[in-house]
């Protein structure tokens, strides 16, 4: 695992210059739209603020997947490193807008930017970077041609589209406190946020690099969706056991927010009589109507039956089934050490801390 850390800190070294330079410059406008000086200190703020989230730097697991991916078929890291800065760019626009529809208290270890500006200015600095997102992958057609730039930009559309709808789906199941949830109805959550956005669309992107065929590409999204759905439980178990390492103030963020996790879902089943309508009440509150007792209770109970064990069992499983399906069916992903440490990703993502 801190093989792998090491990784994406090495990784976070290459792509950050280039989400840098771009918010330095994002305003500089031609002359026929020029800022006037009287207006600049605005436009500093704007910018401030546009720049929070990116200069919070996360881990960068999504740009690291993309270039070892494409490194490991055989593409040089020059080439790789708009693509990997726009998919970064997305995360930071995709949180901002995230925190605010679950009204978050912090990202980073530090408020949510809709907490210090209001929710109104957290959304346009979103804008903003999702503006910023796709200017970074129109310069990309300098750098690795017409053809494969246009693919870069239509895996793009496809991964968004499909992270837009699994939020659409986690936010209404939550408005309507749905609370009959199968493991099945979780994964469809799952698959949209996590396993394409996260592992999956990534490393796709990094193979369409690499020039990979319609049926390489099936592969890997295969793939992602045993790591990607670990990947996600392991964060819902951390939300409900652990401070992140210290970058989180309160525990049972998901329960506040009312998220629809393998945990809860498990609950939802096995819980029964008095217990099952207490939770029932708890769920139908707002997050400022939910009490530090009330969340603590519900991990409680998740604890009693077994519904922690339950999800800490399933992630194992589902890295397991990751390690087998990536040694026996990926190995078109062959260049080391780029493989290897691929393959090192899957062990940081099962036991990570925060």
């Amino acid at each position: 695992m801190n093989d792998f850390k090491a990784v994406l800190e090495e990784k976070k070294k290459l792509v950050w210059p280039e989400i840098e330079r771009r918010l330095n410059r994002f305003l500089d406008f031609p002359p026929f739209c020029k800022v006037d000086d009287k207006y600049k200190p605005l436009s500093k703020f704007h910018q401030k603020m546009v720049s929070d989230y990116p200069l919070r730097k996360g881990k960068y697991v999504r740009p690291t997947l993309l270039i070892l991916t494409a490194e490991a078929m055989g593409v040089s890291t020059g080439k790789t490193i708009k693509t990997a800065a726009a998919m970064q760019t997305s995360e930071d626009w995709i949180l901002i807008h995230d925190d605010i529809e679950d009204d978050s208290l912090e990202r980073r270890g530090k408020p949510t930017l809709h907490r210090l500006y209001g929710k109104e200015l957290a959304i346009n600095a979103g804008d903003s970077l999702h503006i910023l997102m796709w200017q970074i992958l129109k310069d990309n057609f300098e750098v690795i041609g017409h053809k494969k730039a246009r693919a870069i930009i239509d895996e793009f559309v496809q991964i968004l589209n499909r992270t837009t709808l699994g939020q659409t789906v986690e936010i209404k199941w939550t408005q309507e406190n749905k609370t009959i949830l199968t493991d099945r109805d979780i994964f469809f959550i799952l698959e949209s946020k996590t396993a394409y956005y996260t592992i999956a669309g990534p490393m796709r992107l990094g193979a369409i690099l690499a020039g990979a065929s319609k049926k390489q590409l099936e592969t890997i999204y295969q793939f992602g969706q045993y790591l990607g759905r670990c990947f996600q439980i392991r964060d819902d178990l951390l939300d409900l056991t652990s401070d992140f390492s210290g970058l989180k103030k309160q525990k049972g963020n998901d329960i506040y927010e009312g998220k629809r996790t393998i945990m809860l879902a498990h609950l939802l089943r096995n819980i029964k009589g008095k217990e099952k309508d207490k939770l029932l009440k708890v769920l139908k509150k707002t997050r400022a109507q939910k009490t530090e007792n009330e969340v603590g209770w519900v991990i409680k109970m998740m604890k009693k039956h077994g519904s922690l064990e339950y999800g800490k069992k399933l992630a194992e499983k589902l890295a397991c089934q990751a390690k087998e399906f990536f040694d026996g069916n990926l190995g078109f992903i062959s260049r080391n050490p780029a493989r290897e440490q691929l393959r090192a990703g899957i062990n940081f993502i099962l036991e990570r801390k925060h």
